[in-house]
């Protein structure tokens, strides 16, 4: 998967219409341009930067069905999520797996009242489930979390659930999309929408923003899978769009893995500000989150607002034997959720997470809203049946529900610290083994060595220290001032694979540096 190569496809379609433009590359566009490509369809797909650069790669790493939203009542969300949560693991082995969370119970209610509801999750799973509840003893408690407050611990009710790494899976799904034939290119901003006469959408004006180069991109359809972002996009087309977008921002702590030293996770089932909050063990961290804070701006790089760090902390705080405290910090990250709007006044957390397509009577433009990483994949067949239908495009069935994802392996924990790579670990093992010096660590607190920049540059189409730390290899999120510190490393490979020269290298690491500081939390 090379951009250069990308960009020649755009250059030598010219005129020719695609069957789907599709606008956005997160979760829904990249699912989308695996349905549509898988099922024989000329596919492009436009990124304004790095894929999953914003929500898509910002979640809490699970793949679950939302307990919360069975508390809410949504049941048929929860049964969707959970099949598309077995499909998942199924074809995304490498990069999805089950993982125990256990609700500890500080009152004698709770175990009974939450076992209860997690028998129905179990029954609603059906056999895609990863595992049966039960109850465990205060003693079987502290076995599975050693790190848990004891004071007051009763007892607590185990379930299952999954997780995963969500710009990996983001930069997979474009591997597989391009694997069907689709071209997927990275910053590439769409600034217009080209219209007929009558006024309907036949494609979209597009820069490059490496060469600055304008293309025209002609389309059947065109998808805006924009997210957050989908209002900005529906302007493009009627400036008088009623935004359909209610952001809500969430933030995540990442804290050592002492915190969490075995493989359980934590599930809080009711924060102060109603939400659940889980700690989970990811990769060598422990990840503890989420908030639910409205917000009135997107952008690509949110921040934390004053008080979520502290509020994360300190309800976890509240079930950890030893508090975590500003020193503890190696990371924050901030994301926002592109939630669907409701009535005026509604509460974010309890917004629902269903996706809603919308089809412009006037331009025909599809936008795809809402929904979350666990179900991208219905999301994706949604839009291309919708597709099909608009652009009169010949009828084709979806085969993602068995499509393995780029990199399946069954066996992939053989590899190692490269496991989530899957199938594509050997290749990276052999480019240390060619040169020794890219088997060194890009630095003593990062899992992570030069033949993985060197691999992100020349087969996932990485362009910055930005897309090499943050996404490819995820330094930015395991330790963000070790993250820094590796930047000028990271940015001398790049430089080498990209033929830039040493002026580029040192405005990458400026860049970087002033983003990743956007990750370090002081207290």
């Amino acid at each position: 998967m090379n951009r250069a190569d990308m960009l020649s496809d755009l250059r030598e379609r010219g005129d020719e219409p695609w069957d789907l433009v599709i606008v956005g590359g997160g979760a829904t566009g990249l699912g989308t341009a695996v349905d549509a490509a898988a099922r024989g369809y000329d596919v492009v797909l436009l990124e304004q930067s790095d894929f999953a650069k914003g929500t898509s790669s910002r979640s809490t790493k699970l793949v679950h069905g939302g307990v919360r939203y069975l508390q809410q009542g949504n049941v048929s969300l929860v049964m969707e999520a959970l099949k598309e949560r077995g499909l998942l693991l199924r074809n995304a082995p490498h990069l999805v797996e089950d993982v125990a969370f256990i609700v500890p119970s500080y009152s004698w209610w709770e175990s009974p009242f939450y076992g209860v509801g997690l028998k129905v999750y179990d029954l609603l799973a059906g056999r895609y489930g990863f595992g049966k509840s039960s109850y465990l003893s205060r003693e079987r408690v502290v076995q599975e979390i050693p790190s848990i407050q004891q004071k007051g611990l009763l007892g607590g009710t185990r379930y299952y659930d999954g997780q995963f790494d969500d710009a990996r899976l983001a930069i997979n799904l474009a591997t597989t999309a391009f694997e069907q034939g689709a071209t997927v290119l990275n910053y590439a901003r769409v600034e217009g929408l080209v219209k007929d006469a009558d006024g309907a959408v036949e494609g979209v004006v597009a820069r490059d923003l490496e060469a600055g180069e304008v293309h025209t991109v002609r389309g059947r359809v065109v998808v805006n899978a924009t997210g957050p972002f989908a209002d900005g996009v529906r302007r493009l087309d009627r400036p008088d769009a009623a935004p359909i977008i209610a952001p809500s921002q969430g933030v995540h702590v990442v804290l050592d893995r002492s915190f969490l030293p075995e493989e359980s996770a934590i599930m809080v089932p009711h924060t102060d500000d109603g939400r659940v909050m889980f700690a989970i063990p990811w990769h060598d961290v422990a990840v503890v989150g989420t908030t639910d804070t409205p917000i009135d701006d997107v952008s690509l790089e949110p921040v934390p607002l004053e008080g979520e760090v502290e509020f994360v902390l300190d309800t976890a705080n509240r079930y950890l034997a030893r508090p975590a405290t500003a020193a503890d910090v190696r990371s924050v990250f901030a994301g926002i959720r592109p939630l669907v709007r409701a009535g005026d006044g509604e509460d974010t957390a309890a917004l629902s997470r269903d996706h809603t397509i919308l089809v412009d009577p006037v331009s025909g433009l599809v936008t795809v809203a809402g929904g979350k990483w666990t179900t991208y994949r219905k999301m994706a067949e949604d839009v291309v049946d919708h597709a099909m239908t608009l652009g009169d495009l010949e009828p084709r069935e979806c085969v993602t529900r068995d499509l393995p994802v780029h990199g399946h392996h069954r066996n992939a924990e053989r590899f190692g610290r490269l496991d989530f790579y899957g199938s594509d670990a050997p290749a990276i093992e052999n480019l240390a083994d060619a040169d020794p010096s890219l088997a060194e660590p890009l630095h003593p607190r990062l899992p992570v060595t030069g033949a993985q920049v060197v691999w992100a540059c020349r087969r996932e189409m990485a362009r910055t220290v930005d897309d090499v730390l943050a996404r490819r290899t995820r330094s930015l999120l395991f330790d963000a001032r070790a993250a820094i510190e590796a930047a000028p490393r990271a940015a001398a490979l790049l430089a080498a694979e990209l033929g830039r020269d040493a002026a580029w290298a040192e405005a990458q690491v400026a860049e970087f540096t002033a983003l990743a500081r956007g990750y370090v939390y002081a207290g």
